[in-house]
Parts: C-alpha cells; sequence; structure tokens
C-alpha cells in the first residue's frame, strides 16, 4: 500500500500531478525558492550525524540496562497478570517503566562506573515493555483459563497445562511478533512518520527527565522531536481521545509530555509516584483482611444483592480510568449502563436469563456478553475493513492512471516504481503546470535514519523470522499435541502475519491496537475453515491466540522503536533488548500464572477471568453453537447499530463531536466486565477531565499519579498472594 505522505492543502484531500517531462523542464525557481531545498538538506545532514554520533554511543546495550528492565518487566507482569484475571485489561506501562528505571538509576547515580543515558533509558524502556506485556501476549488472562477452567467435557475439555508446556507455549509464540516488526521499521516510521502517540510521548518523558533539571543534558532534534510534538498536539486538538482495546496495551498512555514539564524537576515526579504507590499499596494489603472492600454497595443493598450494581474503590482502576481518558471511560460506563441497567433487566424479566444475574451461565452476565461480543465485532470489521479500504480508495485511481500511462508509452518499467516515483503530492493551489511540482519540503522527504551497521541486519532478521515460525508451530504441538493439524498452524501464523501490518497501521495513526479484534477476526476465519473438527473449539482458541500474540508483540517493537528513533538509540540494540525481554516475560509470565492459579480460585469473584469467557463463547459463537434465548436477534441488532456508529466514527475522525460517538471496543468492554470495574474506571476518566480541561493541570503529573496507583496495587497483590499461599485469616 503506498503511503500518505502529503500535506493537506485547502480542498478536500491530495491532488497529484504526473511528473513528466516538463516538469523537468520547469522554471527556474527563485533565490530564496533555490536556498529552501539547501536548508533542508543541511537540516537532514544534521539529523544523520545526531543519529550516527547517538546510534555509535556504547550505552545503547548494557547488561544493567538490560538486568533493570526486566526486574522492572516482571513487577509489571505480576500487575498485568492480576488485573487482567479480574477485568481481562493489562497496561503497557511503557511511561511509568521510563520513570521507574530513571529513578532507579538516579538514585544509585554515585555507585555508576558511567552515567545513565538517554539510549540506554530507551534500553530499559524496551526490555521492561516486553517483559509486562506478555500475560497477555501468552494468552494468560484469556486463552489459558479458558481452555484450563471452561472447556466443557463434550468440547475435550478442561486441559491441564503443567508449567513446564506453559513454558514451552510462551517461548513458542512470544518472537513471532518482533521479527515481524523489526522490516516494517523503515516504511512506517521513516517513509510515512506515522505518530505512534505512546512512543512519541515516552520519547518526550526521556527527554524531559535527561534534561539540565534532571540529569546530564540529552542532545535533542528540534527538526524531528520537536515537529513530532507539533504534529501530535495538532492531532490531539482536532480529535477525539484514541479508544483504548480492551484486552490491551492497552499500549495505551498516549498522553503527551508538554514542555512545561521541564520546570518540574525528576524529584518532584518520583515523589508523586511513590505517594500514589503507597497509597494503592495500602489499599490492596486492608481489601485482604477486609474482601468486602472489592464490592461497596453505593446504590443500596436491593441493587448491589439483585443486579450487582456495587462499586470497587480500587485505586488501580482508578488509575487506569485516567490513563484511558475521559472519552473511553465514559464510553464504558455508557456500556455498563446499556448492559446492566438496560438489557439485564430485559433479559431476566422475560425469563431468558432466569439464574442468578452474575451467573456466566444461566444469569444476565452470560446473557448480555453475546451482545457486547456483537458489538465488539462490528467495530472490529468496519475498522480493520476501513484500514484496507481506505488506501484502495486513495490510490486506486493513481494506480489505474499509472498502468493506462505505461501502456500508452509502452514502459511497463514505470509499473515497478510504483506511486511515489511517478506523482508527487501537491496543495490544491498548484494549479500551474509551469511550476516545479518536485516537492521540497522537508516533511515530505525521507527522514535520517541510524546508520545500517546500527540496525538489525536482514541476516539476522530474515533467518530470525523463518525459524520463530517453526519454532512456533512445534511450540503448539509439544504443549497440545494431536489437537490442531500442523497445516492449521503454519496457516495461523500466516493469518497473524497479514493482521498485524493492520494491527501496526492503526496503532501508528490512532494508538489503538486492536488486537483482541483482530484475535476474533481469526476466530472467525478459522470457524469456516475447520466446520465440525472434535477439537474446533480449541483449535479456535489456539489460532486467535497466536495472531493476538503476533499483533501485540509487533505493536509493541514499533511503539519502542518510534521512541529509540527520536531519542537515537541504535534500532540493533532495541531488538536485541526487546528479543531478550521476550524471553523473560515468556518465562515469568507463565511462572505468575501458575501462582495466582495455584492459590486462588479461578473463575471466583476475586478473578471473575472475563476475558477467557469472551473468548470461549466466540469460539462457540463462530463455530456454531446455540445461544441462549433471544441473543442472536438483540445481537443483530446491536452489532448493525455498531456498524453504524463506526461508520459515523470513521466518517467524523478529525471532528470534535467524534468523542460522543461511542466506540465499539470499549462499550463492549463496559458489557462484559461487572459495574464495580467499570465505575471506578469512570471516576478515573472524570478526574482526568477535571485535572486537564477544567484545572488546566500538566497531563505528565496525572499519567504518573495514575501509574503509581496502579504500580502500587499490581504489587501489593503479590504480598496479597504470599498471605493467601500461607492461609492467612481473613478478618
Amino acid at each position: 500500500m503506498a503511503p500518505d505522505r502529503g500535506r493537506r492543502g485547502q480542498g478536500s484531500g491530495l491532488i497529484y500531478r504526473a511528473i513528466g517531462d516538463s516538469a523537468l523542464h520547469a522554471t527556474v525557481p527563485s533565490r530564496e525558492e533555490a536556498e529552501e531545498p539547501h536548508e533542508t538538506d543541511q537540516a537532514h545532514e544534521e539529523e544523520q550525524e545526531f543519529l550516527a554520533r547517538q546510534a555509535s554511543s556504547d550505552t545503547n546495550f548494557t547488561a544493567r540496562g538490560v538486568a533493570v528492565g526486566s526486574i522492572i518487566g516482571i513487577l509489571i507482569c505480576f500487575s498485568n497478570t492480576y488485573f487482567g484475571l479480574q477485568t481481562g485489561w493489562v497496561s503497557g506501562m511503557g511511561m511509568p517503566a521510563s520513570l521507574i528505571g530513571f529513578a532507579v538509576f538516579k538514585t544509585f547515580s554515585r555507585c555508576l562506573s558511567y552515567p545513565f543515558t538517554p539510549v540506554e533509558h530507551v534500553l530499559v524502556q524496551t526490555v521492561a515493555g516486553a517483559v509486562g506485556t506478555m500475560p497477555l501476549g501468552a494468552g494468560f488472562v484469556g486463552v489459558i483459563p479458558a481452555l484450563n477452567y471452561l472447556l466443557k467435557p463434550e468440547e475435550n475439555g478442561p486441559i491441564s497445562i503443567g508449567i513446564g508446556k506453559l513454558i514451552v507455549w510462551s517461548v513458542g509464540i512470544c518472537f513471532f511478533g518482533v521479527f515481524v516488526a523489526v522490516p516494517l521499521r523503515k516504511e512506517v516510521i521513516i517513509r510515512e512518520k506515522l505518530r505512534f502517540p505512546s512512543g512519541t510521548a515516552t520519547a518526550l518523558m526521556i527527554r524531559v527527565l535527561h534534561g539540565k533539571d534532571g540529569g546530564p543534558s540529552i542532545p535533542t532534534r528540534p527538526s524531528v522531536l520537536s515537529r513530532s510534538h507539533s504534529q501530535e498536539t495538532r492531532q490531539r486538538s482536532d480529535s477525539s481521545p484514541p479508544e483504548y482495546d480492551s484486552d490491551s496495551t492497552s499500549n495505551q498512555e498516549s498522553r503527551l509530555i508538554n514542555e512545561d514539564d521541564k520546570r518540574d524537576g525528576w524529584k518532584s515526579q518520583i515523589r508523586l509516584l511513590t505517594a500514589a504507590f503507597a497509597v494503592a499499596f495500602l489499599y490492596i494489603l486492608a481489601s485482604y483482611f477486609i474482601p468486602q472492600l472489592h464490592d461497596v454497595p453505593i446504590f443500596g443493598t436491593f441493587l448491589a444483592d439483585r443486579w450487582v450494581w456495587t462499586l470497587n474503590p480500587s485505586p488501580a482502576y482508578v488509575g487506569q480510568g485516567i490513563i484511558m481518558g475521559t472519552s473511553t471511560s465514559m464510553h464504558m460506563l455508557f456500556g455498563a449502563i446499556l448492559g446492566w441497567a438496560v438489557l439485564s433487566p430485559i433479559a431476566k424479566s422475560n425469563g431468558w436469563a432466569p439464574g442468578p444475574v452474575g451467573d456466566w451461565t444461566t444469569g444476565s452476565k452470560g446473557w448480555i456478553v453475546w451482545v457486547s461480543l456483537a458489538i465488539m465485532l462490528a467495530d472490529t470489521v468496519m475498522n480493520l475493513g476501513w484500514l484496507i479500504l481506505k488506501p484502495t480508495i486513495q490510490y486506486g485511481p493513481l494506480y489505474v492512471k499509472l498502468i493506462a500511462r505505461s501502456i500508452r508509452q509502452r514502459d511497463l518499467s514505470l509499473l515497478t516504481k510504483g506511486v511515489e516515483a511517478q506523482y508527487a503530492p501537491l496543495t490544491a493551489s498548484t494549479d500551474d503546470p509551469t511550476k516545479s511540482t518536485i516537492p521540497n519540503d522537508k516533511e515530505d522527504a525521507e527522514e535520517a535514519d541510524a546508520p545500517p551497521e546500527h540496525q538489525a541486519s536482514n541476516l539476522v532478521v530474515y533467518p530470525g523470522f523463518a525459524l520463530s515460525i517453526l519454532v512456533c508451530v512445534a511450540a503448539i504441538h509439544i504443549t497440545f499435541p494431536s489437537i490442531i493439524p500442523i497445516w492449521a498452524s503454519f496457516l495461523a501464523v500466516f493469518i497473524s502475519l497479514l493482521l498485524s501490518l493492520m494491527g501496526v497501521r492503526a496503532l501508528g495513526e490512532t494508538d489503538l491496537n486492536p488486537v483482541s479484534g483482530i484475535s476474533k477476526l481469526t476466530q472467525l476465519i478459522f470457524a469456516a475453515l475447520l466446520p465440525g473438527s472434535p477439537n474446533a473449539i480449541t483449535i479456535n482458541l489456539l489460532a486467535g491466540a497466536i495472531s493476538e500474540s503476533a499483533a501485540l508483540q509487533a505493536g509493541d517493537m514499533m511503539q519502542d522503536l518510534k521512541t529509540g528513533h527520536l531519542i537515537g538509540a541504535a534500532p540493533k540494540a532495541q531488538f536485541y533488548g526487546q528479543l531478550i525481554g521476550s524471553l523473560v516475560g515468556a518465562v515469568a509470565s507463565a511462572g505468575v500464572y501458575k501462582l495466582y492459579t495455584n492459590v486462588y480460585p479461578v473463575p471466583s469473584k476475586l478473578f471473575q477471568v472475563p476475558a477467557a469467557y469472551v473468548w470461549l463463547l466466540t469460539a462457540r459463537l463462530v463455530t456454531g453453537q446455540g445461544l441462549p434465548e433471544m441473543a442472536w436477534q438483540y445481537a443483530l441488532i446491536f452489532g448493525c447499530i455498531w456498524v453504524a456508529l463506526t461508520v459515523v466514527r470513521i466518517w467524523g475522525k478529525e471532528r470534535m463531536w467524534q468523542a460522543y460517538i461511542p466506540g465499539g471496543v470499549a462499550v463492549a468492554a463496559g458489557m462484559y466486565n461487572e459495574p464495580s470495574f467499570t465505575l471506578a474506571r469512570a471516576a478515573g476518566g472524570a478526574v482526568s477531565a477535571w485535572w486537564l480541561r477544567w484545572r488546566g493541570g500538566e497531563e505528565t503529573k496525572i499519567v504518573v499519579l495514575a501509574s503509581g496507583l496502579i504500580l502500587g496495587e499490581g504489587i501489593g497483590s503479590i504480598v496479597n498472594l504470599a498471605m493467601a499461599s500461607g492461609a492467612v485469616p481473613h478478618l
């Protein structure tokens, strides 16, 4: 797909003009016009020198950086497993990991043999992110609990998987997405210059921390980093906050660091982080002894007991709401009201869900989840479809003209050069054929890049890519022997490759990596390919897990590469750091998952594993198993409604009112999670709106506060885990 690298002119879109012989013999530009390309070339050379100098630093890859990043990532891994088993939502925590890594090195700065540099900071953040997101990447908050605890005997379940096979499984699927991302770097970061908002935000955070107030001065790239900041600020002023995936990353701290934050020293940020951490840590300890703190009946005991309308006053969920942003958290609240205050009473009163409201099998929870699945699938199909259709609409006519031109000129070599070589983006005002149409704006030119010797070698990437596929297939068949055919395993990998490409592009443009939607789309495809198989449900789940892992790893790697590019870190060092982090995360996440599931019952009131139910119910839906009474009719109606709403959201992408159109993924998450979690997140979204919009506060502080709340409760859960394993009594 040809990238859109042009500037938006006065008209409705980009206007392209063929560069023919007349353009090459255009009028000679004025002196000022001639000097502009020279200045651009000089700036490009300066950027190239900066990148070469930064990438050649010995601190791009250090043992201490890998060690600190791994430790931080393991702590995040505990946190994400805990919250993932509760609600199916994990956090990428890129910016908090960056801040904690800086605090560690700053604390021990007098003991360091050489200073902590920005490029080493990028390494720490890359490794920590790779480790911390592995509970989602390896399926330990969704697919694996579904196989372990929810499969019925007639579905050849449940499947017991020992720690050894869990490690084999997670190691097998953790590398493929990394190798997918590296070849895409040149296209989406250097040529297309996609925004990757979270990666840009982390780069700005690192620059602030290493500024004159926070440590040794960091060399800056004003023509690149400042441009990324200004473009991002402009995007955020023209459009609504991005929607976050209910399964991911959330990758999901897209808040930008304001330049005014340079006035705040790193010590004040660490104090805020520590205070928030302490509050959340004390709350989670108190909740162990007083479990009632997880469900406060703020609307009265009747609504709490009969309709499960309670509040979980968890500081971590408030923090998640802050990071999600007001728009997304309010869309989730809308989903909770729609599902639990409207559809749940309808299903209960009509006898369609006769069991207890909170029961997944016979209650309203198990009925409304089908509606939420329809909404999620409608949103996913429309958004992914637009990603495919958009370049076709935008560049299709150009390729038709190019083909016609090549036939007319009897020069088929024009087809190999592509649209970019034959057409240049122009503004609507450049209609005079006597003016040169060759673009000379620096934003239209390809960005400077790290020297080839500091990039991941193709001799490593492509053989590694092939090897990662073989390792993935072998791991699947070692862990789940005689369940999925070998050809189906290779097909799942191939499909995940294609869908990962779309996921990376969506992440770069919107900061949303639609990993849950990608996995559901894979489940749809495999249901059509393997109808009637005795292991259809298990195969369906495994195929979806492979695509989710690939999309997540590719997206995280690309966000980190964007951060590294803006700071000037060596891509090769980041690549190896991501591989090491993925390996550490694969082993650690398997162990953490086993710890929690051996100590706590699953599913339970504490660990409801809603993501596991969503995975399993999707597999049952697409393989033709029956739905509860009237569920398919309501699912069809709301699916059609969200097809229309998603079209409206796509059409209104840069309009202020788009934020008021509820996004399907957020609404679905609000429906399949009990209201207690959603209310806390909505409170966080309200806090974010109050601080940013009405108080005009700095975004850095609110993000640091939220990060401390999430980490404090996540790390405190480790203490609770130890007390539960030791049978420490509750009050």
